[in-house]
């Protein structure tokens, strides 16, 4: 009980350290009064992170901050991963293609959210889209959740749906969902970020099973018709390669 009561606790800190855009470095005080706990556990909780590389204390301001281990475990866990050889080199191939920013998303956890896992910026482009890595966007918001919830298992999306979207919207967004599953792709145009927009279809892995999904994000001003369907009929095609790289018989 007392080992996992630690872990919980030492996730809560883990939590702050990284929750923050603006934030990096925190006071112990800052962090007991943003976990509830007292300044002497805290203290012995974050000496222990900083003995395994999970936390890291500047030794002239006194400050707190994530240690290097989470990157360290994070890239070991990325290279698992089929993106350096086969998923990056698509997405490179899409970014060039359209000189637009493409990013590949994963649903975590229990389902309700997804987190970017990999973006690739158009170096070209003096307006770009920025949505940092690791973040976490409810499943029922953008382009690429909304067509990973597409294809996903029918009670399993209804059962996302239900969790995520109000009761008198579900019947009009499943409508919305089975559009873009007969469709091939998903859109979406200010629903996270006010005037962006962005196009996003499936990528499947050997045995057929959804595993992300590749989107490409652009400013809604430079949206036309024409260019929109340019860009959904290349992360189409980006997407089907993909699939196809990972041993996909769709």
């Amino acid at each position: 009980m007392y080992k996992m009561q630690t872990i919980d606790r030492a996730m809560q800190v883990i939590h702050v350290l990284a929750g923050s855009d603006a934030k990096k470095w925190f006071s112990i005080t800052d962090l007991s009064k943003e976990c509830d706990l007292p300044v002497s556990t805290m203290h012995r909780l974050l000496q222990s992170m900083i003995k395994h590389g999970l936390a890291q204390q500047d030794p002239n301001l006194k400050l707190y901050s994530m240690g290097y281990s989470w990157l360290e475990y994070g890239l070991k866990m990325y290279d698992t991963f089929d993106f350096v050889g086969l998923v990056r080199p698509e997405m490179e191939k899409l970014m060039h293609e359209v000189e637009e920013s493409v990013y590949f998303s994963k649903p975590i956890g229990s389902g309700l959210e997804a987190i970017i896992i990999e973006r690739i910026d158009c170096p070209h482009n003096p307006i770009r889209i920025y949505d940092q890595l690791g973040i976490r966007i409810p499943m029922n918001i953008g382009a690429a959740n909304k067509v990973m919830l597409a294809h996903m298992h029918k009670d399993e999306a209804l059962k996302i749906v239900k969790a995520l979207v109000p009761k008198e919207e579900v019947e009009s967004f499943l409508q919305l969902l089975n559009n873009m599953r007969l469709k091939g792709y998903g859109e979406s145009h200010g629903e996270k970020t006010e005037g962006t927009s962005s196009v996003a279809a499936p990528i499947f892995n050997h045995s057929n099973e959804l595993i992300g999904a590749v989107s490409i994000g652009y400013v809604t001003f430079n949206r036309t018709d024409a260019k929109e369907q340019i860009l959904i009929e290349k992360v189409i095609q980006t997407s089907l390669r993909i699939s196809a790289k990972l041993g996909s018989k769709l």
